[in-house]
């Protein structure tokens, strides 16, 4: 494959055009493939304003890639051969940290770890915590929320400001938000371009919010006394902990029997080694050490759940303590025990958090009866109503046209029957192409579509009328 040398890049755009180093590029997570005559490399916004140009005036498509860890295929190149990768992981040059603000601004190819370990002499944090290790375009491409949601919100609560160039042919420079928290002087611009998966442009630098380090944290994992008794657990803590409480994720039998197995160095605690149908990882964490008013963090997350023990009908059977990091560890290794149990078809869906509850009931009684190859290994965020809908196929390879049966009833059913989202955090991709178009409203495909409102023009200053 190669490039028409009438549609040769600028000579100071860094490319990649050999098959064998472009591997990298032209593979994602989940196994997904394409095929690319070329692989863009800019250093700066100014760099990628050109390559978005060139591409652009000779109808060159492309797909912007960050670094390459989602989970729906949406960096991946197509099969055509004709794609260009415009890659963002030579955008590492910005890196400036407002301590009395408590922000700081970054190139977008930087990665989470990268931008939290330059931050650890400050104290301070980028606060999404992720199994992965995402570049913050990406990051910010598709909002992602991770698992300390309930304390921290999501990427788009903690972006303050952002550059980006526009999906055209002029290829214009937007500078959009700023360090100032407070601005309500207009549309927040911004926005359109967080959780749109580069559809209006490339995010090339951007003003993060930053948090104080966690200085204390306790971890427990509860044995709910039934499905219905998470929530219950759940919305006791809040009232009891209020903010300490910064994780409440929860892990079926499947999943955690699956890490087990693929992840040796795993504790198993749970009494005699048996794995209950589902546990609740909670984390209680404080920005503060040892000050004279806190109280010690397990004396805290004790007292709470003692108190959960002592309501009628008691929400949980058993709690286990442990170290953070051991605690956090089974539920880290959950991806990977469920990618090794077998052919994988995986759902990231979003409900209201009673909505949970209730679709995993459904699924449980109506999947082994519409597709009896199938093993549910879910886990999730249930403090924020994000589920990992995760499913294992036994007897036989996972078929294509079988896949599709399958995403089409699970979706219908988790959008139709219980008002979920298809995609909460992954973002769109091929995989959820299909019920982007399926579920959107008219109106909002066609402005996704024409980009009139939001991309295409450059934003002017407004004038008071003569």
């Amino acid at each position: 494959m190669s490039l028409n040398k009438t549609c040769a890049v600028p000579e100071r755009i860094a490319n990649i055009t050999t098959p064998r180093d472009m591997v990298t590029y032209l593979e994602g997570v989940r196994g997904e493939r394409g095929q690319s005559p070329i692989v863009l490399r800019p250093t700066s916004t100014q760099e990628v304003a050109l390559c978005v140009h060139h591409c652009a005036s000779h109808d060159i498509p492309f797909v912007p890639q960050s670094g390459n860890t989602g989970l729906v295929g949406a960096s991946v190149p197509d099969d055509t051969g004709q794609m260009a990768v415009l890659s963002l992981d030579k955008l590492r040059g910005v890196f400036k940290v407002d301590l009395a603000n408590r922000s700081v601004t970054v190139g977008a190819g930087l990665r989470l770890s990268d931008v939290n370990a330059r931050l650890t002499e400050h104290g301070l944090f980028f606060p999404i915590d992720l199994g992965s290790d995402p570049m913050i375009g990406g990051m910010v491409a598709t909002n992602t929320g991770g698992g300390r949601f309930l304390r921290y919100g999501d990427v788009r609560r903690n972006v303050l400001g952002l550059t980006v160039v526009l999906n055209t042919v002029e290829a214009d420079i937007l500078t959009l938000g700023s360090p100032v928290r407070k601005n309500n002087t207009g549309p927040d611009w911004k926005q359109n371009y967080i959780g749109t998966s580069g559809w209006y442009g490339v995010i090339t630098e951007v003003i993060l919010n930053l948090e104080p380090v966690v200085q204390e944290q306790e971890t427990a994992i509860i044995v709910p006394s039934s499905d219905a008794a998470m929530l219950v657990l759940l919305q006791h803590l809040e009232a009891r902990l209020g903010p300490l409480l910064s994780a409440y994720e929860f892990m079926s039998e499947p999943a955690m029997r699956h890490a087990f197995a693929h992840v040796s160095s795993l504790k198993n605690a749970f009494e005699d080694g048996i794995i209950p149908p589902n546990a609740v990882l909670i984390e209680v964490s404080r920005t503060t050490s040892k000050a004279p008013w806190d109280t010690p963090l397990d004396e805290v997350l004790q007292s709470a759940l003692m108190e959960a023990w002592e309501l009628e009908n008691a929400p949980l059977q058993d709690a286990l303590f442990g170290r953070p990091e051991e605690i956090w560890a089974l539920r880290h290794a959950l991806s990977e025990g469920v990618k090794s149990a077998g052919p994988l078809i995986a759902f990231d869906l979003g409900f209201t958090r009673d909505k949970v509850i209730a679709f995993r009931a459904e699924m449980a009684r109506m999947l082994p009866q519409e597709f009896p190859e199938i093993e549910i290994c879910d886990f999730g965020h249930l403090g924020d109503g994000g589920l990992h809908f995760n499913l294992i196929k036994s007897g036989g390879p996972l078929t294509s046209d079988y896949e599709l049966e399958l995403r089409d009833w699970v979706v219908e059913a988790a959008v139709e029957r219980f008002g979920a989202s298809y995609s909460a955090e992954h973002g769109i991709g091929p995989k959820n192409i299909r019920y982007f178009e399926r579920y959107s409203v008219l109106e909002e495909t066609q402005l996704k579509r024409q980009g009139d409102l939001f991309a295409s023009r450059p934003i002017r200053k407004l004038e008071t009328p003569k």
